[in-house]
């Protein structure tokens, strides 16, 4: 009966001792230290610090497009290699909900440069641009085509109108 007994804790400690809890639930996106045009995520707390636990496959959405991702002490880098500057719209998605980003990743000389987009800005500009439309009358032109250059920019650059609307809802859900 002690056998058995001690057979149970045994299994029973075991089983909480390789039980890790390695959810990322937020991330960092800057170039990697190898310097051939691609992107590393590293894994971070709450205040961006990096946490090195994290190992393993995590699957993650980059700019539209799903793939695994192997991360080795927190650090993982992204298969896709820039060639030019573009918007990237990472999200990952676990049990605690969906965490993602949009950087416009800015490429000059070989050396990528990262700026982290808050979605509500992709709000703000336009919303601005009709409200001066609107306010006054003979800015009308001018707003079509400040509107018009705005979704070209933002289309040539990699963010199509779906991950437009999907970094807005994205945003406008972490908000609430």
């Amino acid at each position: 009966m002690r056998q058995i007994y001690l057979l149970l804790l045994l299994v029973v400690f075991s089983g909480t001792a390789f039980a890790q809890k390695a959810d990322i639930n937020n991330f960092v996106v800057k170039e990697s230290l190898l310097k051939n045009s691609k992107l590393a995520i590293i894994a971070a707390d709450s205040l961006d610090n990096p946490l090195e636990k994290i190992n393993g496959t995590y699957t993650f959405t980059v700019s539209g497009f799903s793939q695994p991702v192997n991360f080795h002490d927190g650090v993982a880098i992204l298969p896709l290699q820039l060639e030019r500057s573009a918007f990237v719209y990472i999200k990952h998605q676990n049990d605690s909900g969906t965490h993602s980003k949009l950087l416009y990743v800015y490429k000059k000389d070989g050396d990528l440069n990262p700026y982290a987009i808050n979605s509500m800005w992709l709000v703000i500009i336009p919303a601005l641009i009709v409200f001066f439309a609107f306010a006054f009358r003979k800015f009308i032109t001018i707003a079509v085509i400040l509107l018009v250059i705005y979704i070209y920019f933002n289309h040539s650059n990699g963010l199509n109108l779906s991950t437009f609307f999907e970094t807005i809802f994205d945003g406008l859900k972490s908000m609430f």
